[in-house]
């Protein structure tokens, strides 16, 4: 799991506020659990061509927002705080009900509407919080916001309620999605019901001050559909659960003190999710002597999934063992070969070791993990540092010449990636002296030298 700012990513989306303050969180697991939630759905709302991104936000809040057709956050508090597979895929569902009903740009048009820039200002700033979020948690945020509003209470007042027949709209969107997939919409309702007990004891909460409708009128909304629908008994599988859970458990040892981790699954509790958060929380508190041998029963309990070898290959990295780190990141990669994430590591792992033997492994795994994400900076950055040490190690001048043109390539896209253009220039054109006219390399050194950001209004 790594947690930090991606900043190329939110240099592209503007109105991630919550993103651009917490940072975003990075885990194959995570990651992969979440896409087998959304994939059913997504395929139900027309949006399965869309490549539609999952991001982890580092907020302990329970959210989730849209900001346009192409990317979906969620904090990190959802998956702490859900308790079934259903809830989150509830939440899923309700976001691709704003995706298939361009709330979001309908949003933009209502905040065009808007008497000044100031109030421009204001109405965008809430919309970064609640602009296409799951309601409720967020209600709270906005409780007597409106003062902060003043005079243009009576404009706020009208982009929100226009936002409210938006959340119904795709409240009903979801519940079609669930039932198009077979399944409950419990989850979605208890949700909503968890909502409402966060806003018991609130007095005087105007409803028109908030982007959504208040939480008992969504739960009397949605009851009659998710009662009556033929699929409101169905459960998630025993296998989903305990995936659900273990990721629960990841984000708990990662993210809350040892001593918290430990009080929330004490060694009474023999579950594999309660060991794996002992795990962490061990190695956090402890190191990695002490963590090793919680990761091996792990990996004894359950030799085939992936991420424990994965987390065991990071922590040993990260003690400074890499030799001892590279043979579960190779194990994880073997179990899940299509995973970025984990290849990327491995990559780490190998170059950390400076052997040159590692070097060929190393830029074989960064490629198959850029050609399955081809926008990650961290990638092409070892990429980089790949090709340098190839060349370092090689004595013909040519082979020399092309090595160091694919490290100034591989640096010139991360730069382009981390949003900072004029260093992406600087290597491209570095790389051009050393690449071959018309060759794919070539083509790619040109297009970040063409590249010019777009003029906006």
């Amino acid at each position: 799991m790594r947690i930090g700012l991606t900043t190329g990513l939110i240099a592209a989306l503007a109105t991630t506020t919550t993103a651009e303050a917490q940072g975003l969180i990075r885990d194959a697991e995570t990651e992969a659990l979440l896409r087998s939630y959304a994939k059913p759905i997504f395929s139900a709302a027309g949006l399965g061509s869309q490549n539609i991104r999952i991001h982890i936000v580092n907020d302990r809040n329970f959210n989730a927002f849209v900001v346009d057709g192409r990317n979906m956050f969620f904090h990190a508090g959802t998956l702490m705080g859900a308790k079934t597979p259903n809830q989150v895929i509830g939440v899923i569902a309700h976001e691709s009900g704003h995706i298939t009903g361009g709330h979001l740009a309908r949003l933009r048009t209502q905040v065009s509407k808007a008497r000044s820039a100031a109030l421009m200002l204001q109405i965008l700033g809430l919309a970064a919080m609640a602009g296409g979020a799951l309601a409720g948690a967020p209600g709270l945020g906005q409780v007597g916001m409106g003062a902060a509003f003043g005079g243009t209470d009576a404009a706020m007042r009208s982009v929100l309620a226009y936002q409210q027949t938006e959340e119904s709209s795709a409240d009903q969107a979801a519940i079609a999605y669930l039932n198009a997939t077979k399944q409950s919409g419990r989850g979605m309702l208890e949700t909503f019901e968890m909502m409402a007990d966060k806003l018991k004891g609130i007095q005087g909460i105007n409803p028109y001050l908030m982007s959504h409708p208040l939480p008992q009128t969504r739960i009397t909304q949605l009851q009659e559909l998710v009662t009556t629908s033929p699929y409101y008994e169905v459960k998630d599988s025993p296998e989903l659960q305990l995936k659900h859970d273990l990721v629960k458990a990841k984000f708990v040892g990662f993210l809350d003190k040892p001593e918290i981790v430990f009080n929330r699954y004490p060694k009474t509790d023999q579950s594999l999710p309660a060991a794996y958060a002992r795990a962490i929380a061990t190695y956090r508190q402890s190191g990695i002597n002490v963590s090793l041998p919680q990761f091996d029963a792990l990996i004894a309990a359950q030799p085939n999934w992936p991420y424990f070898h994965e987390v065991k290959g990071q922590f040993l990295f990260e003690s400074g063992n890499v030799e001892a780190a590279i043979p579960p990141l190779r194990e994880a990669v073997r179990l899940n070969p299509d995973d970025p994430l984990i290849r990327t590591m491995l990559a780490q792992a190998l170059l950390g070791s400076d052997k040159p033997q590692y070097l060929d492994e190393a830029i074989s795994n960064l490629r198959t993990a850029l050609a399955r994400e081809d926008n990650s900076a961290r990638s092409y950055r070892q990429l980089a540092v790949a090709f340098a040490r190839k060349a370092d190690a090689t004595k013909s001048g040519q082979a020399k010449q092309q090595y160091m043109a694919q490290a100034s390539l591989a640096s010139a896209e991360a730069y382009f990636y981390e949003g900072r253009l004029k260093e992406a220039k600087q290597q491209a054109k570095r790389a051009k002296a050393g690449l071959l006219e018309g060759t794919p390399n070539a083509i790619k050194a040109d297009d970040i030298l063409a590249f010019e950001v777009p003029k906006t209004n």
